[in-house]
């Protein structure tokens, strides 16, 4: 299994768990518990994360190995 593959199996995992993690914390009020604005943060970020695996698993060409 090559990175690129691990990448975008990967990514969307993380895109669609970060984007939970957000409809989650808005749920449990945001700005009156500290759980939910954590848990709102780390959301994005594993939703931001997520994206840009796939962008680069899609975007990368494979590197052809040395001869």
């Amino acid at each position: 299994m090559s990175i690129l593959t691990l990448f975008m199996v990967l990514g969307p995992v993380a895109l669609v768990a970060g984007i939970a993690m957000m409809i989650i914390a808005i749920r449990s009020g945001v700005g009156t518990s500290p759980k939910a604005t954590a848990m709102l943060i780390a959301g994005m970020m594993a939703a931001a994360f997520g994206l840009l695996l796939s962008a680069f698993a899609f975007t990368v060409q494979p590197v052809e190995s040395a001869r």
